[in-house]
């Protein structure tokens, strides 16, 4: 396989390619044995040597993990207002390089899928495999079936035609509702932007399945790895 050399470094579950053009460029990354320092160089995976500062870099074991996204942490590496991020969670053990599938905004929570494994990333990111996200989702509204039209017809927001699969009430109180909402193709902030065009604000949102793979009841901030069975319904 023929790819870039920041891309390679990513398959090879070394680093992101963002990491790895700093390293190119600063100087520290050798193919077969020559110090490389243009990112677009193209490389042979099956045959070139890649290294760190001479140390030979191997293909990393594929892992793929879920995690219990707590609210108030950014779906990122690092954050650039020193905000705490998704990987506090892994702080305590010693990953290989992992980056996560999609991501959940600050505010929401649940299932969030983590790899090495670009690939299978791809497969599940990819909006033509229409692959089901399901979200419970609570607001600050009696729900009532013409809002759930409403949402499933869809409509524009900001010049953006946004709909959802499927949704339902799941239960309602005095003054607010839960909402069970499926998508198969999250834009930015879909299911917020949507509410909050029909002046619906999101108290909570939990996304508790991607595919075949459930939250479950793991703990907020928790992770585990995935089954094969998990893992391969992907592939």
């Amino acid at each position: 396989m023929i790819v870039s050399l920041p891309r390679a470094l990513s398959k090879l579950g070394y680093c992101s390619r963002k990491q790895g053009e700093k390293l190119i460029a600063e100087g520290k990354i050798l193919v077969n044995g020559k110090i490389i320092t243009d990112i677009h160089k193209r490389v042979n995976l099956n045959k070139d040597k890649i290294s760190v500062e001479e140390e030979v870099i191997n293909e990393s074991l594929k892992i793929y993990i879920a995690l219990n996204k707590p609210r108030g942490l950014i779906t990122t590496r690092s954050d650039e207002k020193n905000r705490d991020t998704v990987f506090k969670c892994f702080a305590n053990y010693n990953l290989p390089y992992i980056f996560p599938v999609g991501r959940l905004d600050k505010a929401s929570e649940g299932l969030l899928l983590f790899t090495n494994d670009t690939q299978w990333a791809n497969k599940i990111l990819n909006p033509e495999n229409y692959i089901e996200k399901k979200y419970h989702v609570k607001i600050d509204k009696i729900a009532d079936e013409d809002l759930i039209k409403k949402l499933v017809n869809g409509f524009y927001v900001d010049g953006e035609f946004l709909n959802v699969k499927s949704a339902k009430i799941i239960r309602c109180g005095k003054k607010n509702c839960w909402l069970e909402i499926v998508l198969v193709e999250g834009k930015n902030r879909h299911i917020r932007r949507m509410l909050l065009n029909l002046g619906i604000n999101v108290l909570r949102l939990i996304r508790i399945s991607i595919g075949q793979i459930k939250l479950g009841n793991l703990e907020k901030g928790k992770f585990r790895y995935l089954t094969d069975d998990e893992i391969k319904s992907f592939k």
